[in-house]
């Protein structure tokens, strides 16, 4: 071969392989583009093909594996009704920023609307969707739909169905999504549709805080938020304990345990501690006072049940109000399985008393194996050395109960435990919440206000731990953004192996 015919080899070897370079650079597939009729690959970053597909935000997005846009649909299946959040996302910078948040329910109805009450009608259960996967079908753009993942977590319901009831409504729930609506969703090895754990509730809850916050997912590093979410049947707690500096014997990191959950988000790691107490959350504490008061005045009668036909004088309910209450038993209990009795406010108020009654149902003084515990044995660190000055959220019934009497965002807990005594005062005491639209119909329409705000200072006050001084946020919605755990939980299916594929389209 000669010296100009190898130059000529060269140079042609030289061009196919820029072409080759260039051609994958370029291509849909070689740049991970989220799809070929979306977005179009260039240097850097995508673009949207379609203005309407774009963000306003930037022109290309951070990566040319991501598309420019995103959406993704995350289905709260809970035990009173199913809930649906279509999330639309750009990917103009290294952590996806949340531009949009469509939020619908399924109406109430006798009974609930829950998937948990079909019960043995799997079908009806998966079918109840419909209503809600119209939305994203109306706000998902078309060309975007194959590449919009879509996921189902059921929460309390489903976990207290007896037999194959959960999973045949589970499998129901699936098999439609894939066969009725063109997003694809995802896969059962990530729990596309499945029964959610608790401890994945309270730290995807932490991920939807931080992220609106920006403490997480962004340049702000700041020390994280805690959350505190109070449910009906039970609350979670997640925070990240700092050990730095310890002292006192306080230990140098976080034990070892199922409270400690490892996450990775925005380049960060994070080591939390999380727990979900079942049978704390407001409605189980309702039943639980009212029982503890109950075998209380057994105790003191035993072997004459006339006192039950009279009506029982409960400190938790504010004077002048009265309850009809439902109490179960144990099988075999000498009362029976479930009495109705009648609750009656005392004559004068009693939150002092009411607050006993709350204590006594969080057992402080229940065998605490991993020191230090906060309530019921479980072990936590202390927030008063590992998170003393950084920010508490309160939510769900937290807010419920303190927003529509005019507590402000932020308050300490004297504060708190000052409403409580207002509004175990009964109706006489109740001429500050005059001026708050709908404060009055809220309390008198409520007899156990007194009760639920009691057990909410009891939890955090004695159960918790907090200092009485402490302050605490509350809030519903941060940024316009809805808080709990859906976003968090939507946020990780954003990334490529997350358990899912864009669809491709069939040709007929």
């Amino acid at each position: 071969m000669t010296q100009s015919q190898r130059s000529r080899y060269l140079k042609t070897g030289g061009i196919l392989l820029f072409v080759i370079f260039l051609f994958y650079y370029l291509s849909p597939s070689g740049a991970g583009v989220y799809n070929g009729d979306t977005t179009i690959a260039s240097p850097g970053g995508q673009t949207a093909s379609d203005p309407s597909l774009g963000t306003t935000k930037c022109s290309k997005s951070s990566d040319k594996s991501k598309p420019i846009v995103q959406y993704a649909i995350m289905i709260d299946a809970g035990s009173t009704g199913s809930r649906i959040h279509v999330y639309r996302f750009n990917n103009c910078g290294d952590t996806p920023e949340l531009e949009d948040e469509i939020f619908e329910m399924t109406k109430k109805k006798e009974g609930g609307s829950g998937l948990s009450s079909y019960k043995d009608d799997a079908q009806g259960a998966a079918k109840s969707l419909d209503v809600l996967m119209d939305v994203a079908m109306k706000h998902v753009p078309e060309k975007l739909k194959a590449c919009t993942p879509v996921a189902v977590k059921a929460t309390a319901g489903l976990r207290k169905m007896e037999g194959n009831q959960a999973q045949n409504i589970i499998d129901a729930v699936r098999t439609r999504l894939e066969t009725v609506y063109p997003f694809p969703v995802v896969s059962k090895e990530q729990n596309g549709v499945a029964i959610m754990d608790g401890s994945d509730e309270g730290v995807y809850a932490w991920i939807t805080t931080n992220y609106l916050l920006g403490k997480i997912g962004g340049p702000d590093d700041s020390p994280t938020a805690a959350i505190f979410d109070l449910g009906g049947g039970s609350t979670q707690i997640v925070f990240e304990p700092r050990f730095k500096g310890a002292k006192d014997g306080m230990p140098e990191k976080l034990a070892e345990g199922d409270h400690k959950y490892k996450l990775t988000f925005g380049g960060r790691n994070f080591e939390l501690y999380q727990h979900s107490h079942l049978g704390y959350g407001l409605m189980s504490a309702r039943e639980s006072i009212h029982k503890t008061l109950v075998e209380d005045i057994h105790s003191v009668n035993i072997g004459d049940s006339t006192w039950i036909q009279a009506p029982i004088i409960n400190p938790c309910i504010a004077p002048g109000m009265v309850r009809t209450v439902d109490v179960k038993f144990e099988k075999g209990h000498a009362l029976g399985e479930k009495i109705s009795v009648n609750m009656t406010g005392p004559s004068s108020p009693a939150p002092a008393q009411c607050r006993k009654l709350a204590e006594k149902v969080l057992f402080k003084e229940k065998e605490c194996s991993l020191a230090p515990c906060s309530f019921n044995g479980v072990h936590q660190p202390s927030l008063e050395k590992t998170f003393a000055r950084e920010d508490v959220y309160t939510f769900s019934y937290f807010y419920d109960r303190t927003d529509p009497l005019g507590m402000p965002e932020s308050f300490t807990l004297k504060e708190l435990h000052r409403l409580t005594d207002q509004v175990c005062g009964g109706e006489p005491h109740w001429d500050v919440f005059e001026s708050v639209p709908g404060a009055i119909e809220e309390l008198k329409g409520r007899p156990e206000h007194c009760l639920d705000l009691n057990f909410m200072t009891a939890l955090l006050h004695t159960g918790y731990e907090m200092p009485i001084d402490r302050e605490v946020k509350i809030a519903k919605k941060i940024k316009g953004n809805e808080l709990g755990w859906c976003l968090g939980a939507s946020l990780p299916l954003l990334s490529q192996g997350s358990g899912w594929k864009c669809r491709i389209k069939e040709i007929s």
